[in-house]
């Protein structure tokens, strides 16, 4: 089934030209194309489906510093300012809120993870607790059970992904920007070996740039250019719960679970990593950069089926501008849940929290989180096709990072100071084969 989310409406009348087009309508591309309009681009954001309808829709909701890669922790730390800014400067409800993220373990190794990570995160002016076994057991009294230890982070937080996508899409229209769904970008066209238009299923719209934040569909789409982004996607299910008590943290990770307050009290579940792998073909192109990856999950990762192949974001053929693509075809990625995985969540939901025993399950769906070999985005102009800059590869992390990802990538396309240094997200790292170390995520 799809996740909740909120309808918006949005123009079906193409404009013909544009100071820059957005690819893609989840939290990555609407934020770009929110900064965009700020700054009084003539800026249309074209998707295929509905706005914030994948990914962006089917994740926990987690706004986090904690934990963070050190490449991507400036973009999480400006981010959840961000957020909050978005917020006073549009009057649309995101349903962020810093609510704090609690952490709780048994495992020594972790808790001397967390503890290294935390060091390093003073070295930043990050704020992160460490929590004694007293303090976790006091945090986590919800569970009725003794912890080691855990980490509190209190300037982390969570958006509601239901709201956060649309809303940010009606803040686009109100600075004049134009927001198409159902409008499938089917290619480029160039003159002088520079982009020049984008062409969608109900038009072409001259533009001398484009951002391509097409999540899962980013790999097939450069694909079309002779342009190589190494990306893989995990299938990941999702369910949610009624109504909770008010004593549950609003946001609780352990090794066996993970938990978020939903904006109707409910709460959604989640097994941290736990992911089926559909074998593609563009997954079999990649395995040699996957490989690290797999084989540091192997006990959370686990084989799939045909889901992958039939919905057709990770084939490897040709389109042609003026067919259908894969993309009119399979508007919305829309995988089943694993019901096994569902079954197992709420378990151990209810032996971690025994009040939730009596809760009901409200919704179950899954969803493919866009990978790279690393665990970090690729952002950067593509040198292949100038005018063209690649946004995808967020690895599960996009949806906190939205705000922040999209101001850089507005910066990198108006040549504006970047909000962070971009050198460490450009996809060209990919490139050689010491594209540097795999990432946790």
């Amino acid at each position: 089934m799809p996740a909740p989310l909120t309808s918006v409406e949005t123009s079906s009348e193409l404009p013909t030209h544009a100071d820059v087009v957005v690819i893609g309508g989840g939290i990555i591309g609407t934020f770009t194309a929110y900064y965009l309009a700020k700054r009084g681009m003539k800026v249309a954001l074209v998707e295929k489906g509905r706005i914030g309808a994948e990914q962006s829709s089917r994740n926990w909701g987690w706004c986090r510093q904690q934990n963070r890669d050190a490449r991507e922790l400036p973009l999480s730390t400006k981010s959840l300012d961000l957020w909050e800014q978005f917020a006073a400067d549009s009057g649309e409800d995101t349903g962020f809120k810093r609510c704090g993220l609690l952490y709780l373990s048994d495992s020594e190794k972790e808790l001397d993870g967390w503890a290294q990570w935390g060091e390093f995160a003073r070295t930043v002016n990050v704020t992160t607790l460490m929590l004694t076994a007293g303090q976790a057991a006091e945090r986590g009294r919800v569970t009725g059970k003794p912890w080691k230890g855990g980490v509190f982070s209190p300037t982390d937080g969570t958006a509601d992904p239901s709201r956060a996508a649309p809303a940010v899409a009606r803040a686009i229209i109100k600075l004049g920007g134009t927001v198409h769904q159902g409008c499938a970008a089917r290619g480029l066209e160039t003159e002088g070996g520079r982009l020049s238009a984008v062409v969608t299923e109900k038009g072409t719209i001259r533009t001398p740039l484009a951002v391509l934040a097409g999540g899962a569909w980013a790999s097939s789409f450069c694909r079309q250019y002779g342009i190589r982004f190494p990306q893989a996607t995990i299938r990941q299910t999702v369910m949610a719960v009624s109504k909770g008590a008010p004593e549950i943290p609003d946001a609780l990770h352990t090794a066996d679970i993970s938990m978020t307050r939903r904006s109707d009290g409910g709460f959604t579940l989640a097994i941290s990593g736990r992911g089926r792998v559909d074998p593609t073909p563009q997954l079999l192109r990649f395995a040699p950069q996957f490989l690290p990856m797999f084989q540091r999950r192997w006990r959370k990762l686990a084989p799939g089926g045909l889901q992958g192949f039939q919905a057709g974001h990770e084939g490897l053929g040709h389109w042609r501008l003026d067919q259908p693509t894969p993309m009119e075809r399979m508007r919305i990625l829309d995988p089943k849940a694993d019901g096994r995985v569902v079954e197992l969540t709420y378990k151990r939901a209810v032996e971690l929290v025994p009040m939730l025993k009596t809760s009901s399950i409200t919704g179950a769906w899954a969803g493919y989180v866009d990978s790279t070999p690393d665990g970090v985005p690729g952002i950067g102009e593509m040198a292949e096709l100038p005018g063209l800059v690649l946004a995808a590869g967020f690895s599960g992390h996009g949806f906190g990072i939205g705000p922040g990802a999209g101001h850089l990538i507005a910066d990198i396309v108006t040549d504006m100071a970047p909000l962070v240094d971009p050198r460490p997200y450009h996809p060209d790292r990919f490139q050689s084969s010491s594209w540097g170390k795999v990432a946790e995520f």
